[in-house]
């Protein structure tokens, strides 16, 4: 019985926690990845209502990542920006692009947490990743909040703003998603950090994105400037308030 009180102990000692907080106008259906070897925090996926906020533990080594359903609909339960094949618990599956993601590893190298907002699939909705006491070195991205905090959807170009049936504009897809080159997926011959460059690109997409969220990555070889580092037992991810959506029923959820 002591042993298994101590083994208890231990592993609550070790967890990472992991607050989901949700300020948008509405309900948010959260998709959650672990990635491969690491668990899928609550199956992959929950509701958080208006407001409301829950606290879900990981192993410390965890990694993976977390993002926003929205649109939503409970009779069918798809989703029509970051569906992960209409269910709640998304259960291992990532969620279809365009998407906004917070994304996290912890005990990376150096034994540092490495965490960042990735916008190189897209964008849904603002979010943001913060860690919560966190010991840093006190440098620019060391356990400072990291996030996209303007909606990009929209002033999205037209030709990546995605628009639903009833004429809203509901994400901005990423250049990849939307044409589907090699060049604007940094792929094949273009992919490697010298041979993939937006600003070499026909069109600059990642410049829309990387000027309205310095933070975030905007593409596949984006800068080093996106990646924030820290040490520490508790994390908040916050999907954030979008100006567009301004009441509940926009989400018909």
């Amino acid at each position: 019985m002591f042993v298994l009180l101590v083994a208890a102990l231990l592993a609550t000692a070790q967890a990472v926690e992991f607050h989901l907080q949700n300020n948008e106008p509405g309900p948010v259906w959260v998709g959650i990845q672990g990635n491969p070897e690491h668990t899928h925090l609550s199956n992959g996926g929950l509701i958080l209502d208006q407001g409301q906020g829950v606290v879900l533990q990981a192993e410390d080594n965890w990694a993976g990542r977390f993002w926003g359903r929205t649109w939503c609909d409970p009779a069918t339960n798809h989703c029509q920006t970051g569906d992960c094949g209409n269910k709640i618990e998304c259960a291992g599956a990532g969620g279809t692009p365009p998407a906004s993601l917070a994304e996290i590893t912890l005990k990376g190298w150096g034994d540092l947490d490495y965490y960042d907002i990735s916008l190189v699939d897209g964008f849904n909705m603002r979010i943001a990743f913060e860690p919560i006491n966190g010991n840093g070195d006190g440098s620019e991205y060391s356990c400072k909040r990291c996030q996209c905090a303007v909606n990009l959807n929209d002033n999205c170009p037209g030709e990546l703003k995605i628009i639903n049936g009833e004429g809203v504009a509901i994400a901005c897809n990423s250049a990849c998603g939307a044409f589907n080159t090699d060049e604007y997926c940094c792929r094949g011959d273009h992919g490697t950090p010298e041979t993939c460059k937006s600003s070499d690109w026909p069109v600059d997409y990642p410049a829309y994105f990387k000027s309205n969220c310095p933070d975030a990555y905007s593409y596949a070889y984006d800068d080093h400037k996106s990646t924030f580092t820290c040490q520490a037992f508790a994390y908040t991810v916050t999907f954030r308030l979008t100006p567009n959506l301004s009441s509940p029923p926009l989400y018909r959820c």
